[in-house]
């Protein structure tokens, strides 16, 4: 017997917490009961369990590395009509998700799945693991400015962990720079908003890597599968990597 939303992310339904919110609101049924208790546990090899009327099955993992294009959505559907990461997957059949997100403005490095438990390790607190962004500000912060960066700035939301930084390029004149910067954390348009915080706003920005798996020459809005060897390390990683710790 394992607990529902376990089985319902092994499955490739959803994350676990969006699993979570799926029992929540009443759209899973076991044995043809509505369950909306979080806890839940049943066995797949037994039960009928159902999503939406659909019965889940034991699906093949799946693990995509997109280099999302700007202006694209990170999520299964947008009522705004505008694109969405699942467009760009030409045949791939199976449902997958992203790990995390990258806003609407932000290009890059995103991870698609349909493992819940791989998702649910590698995007909760306790096991994030370094994503490494390029940032083009306004501006070039100097001195003090990178080190409230290196150290931790205070946000609406609470002190940031410290974040590792280094110049990449410099507009001769000044106008401009990009910066390499590297976090721990995965908080709602963090990387603009630390570099708000020090008064250097992003025009332009792209992750680059999220753990030690690089996009690399990946073409922008095209994806590869992971091999064997880089979900083993992400697995390892989102195990044994602990967040630096916020400086008061």
């Amino acid at each position: 017997m394992e607990r529902l939303q376990k089985i319902l992310a092994a499955a490739g339904v959803a994350s676990r917490r969006k699993c979570e919110e799926l029992i929540l609101s009443g759209k899973v049924q076991v044995n043809g009961e509505t369950v909306t208790t979080l806890g839940t546990k049943a066995d797949p090899a037994v039960d009928v369990i159902t999503v939406e009327g659909k019965s889940i099955g034991k699906e093949k993992k799946l693990y995509l590395v997109f280099n999302k294009p700007k202006g694209v959505i990170t999520s299964a559907s947008d009522p705004q009509g505008r694109k969405i990461v699942t467009d760009y997957l030409k045949g791939i059949t199976e449902r997958v998700y992203p790990v995390g997100r990258l806003d609407y403005d932000t290009e890059g490095l995103l991870l698609l799945t349909n493992d819940g438990e791989f998702a649910h390790l590698l995007t909760h607190p306790k096991h994030h693991v370094p994503k490494t962004y390029h940032a083009t500000v306004k501006g070039v912060p100097h001195g003090s400015a990178l080190d409230k960066l290196k150290q931790g700035v205070m946000l609406e939301d609470g002190m940031t962990a410290p974040a590792e930084v280094e110049y990449q390029d410099i507009d001769p004149e000044g106008k401009f720079s990009t910066i390499s910067i590297t976090i721990h954390e995965g908080r709602n348009r963090q990387v603009r908003r630390m570099f708000d915080a020090i008064s250097h706003p992003v025009t332009k920005l792209k992750r680059i890597s999220f753990g030690d798996l690089y996009l690399g020459n990946l073409k922008r809005g095209l994806y590869r599968h992971l091999t064997k060897e880089e979900v083993e390390s992400l697995y390892k990683q989102a195990r044994t990597t602990t967040p630096p710790t916020p400086k008061r």
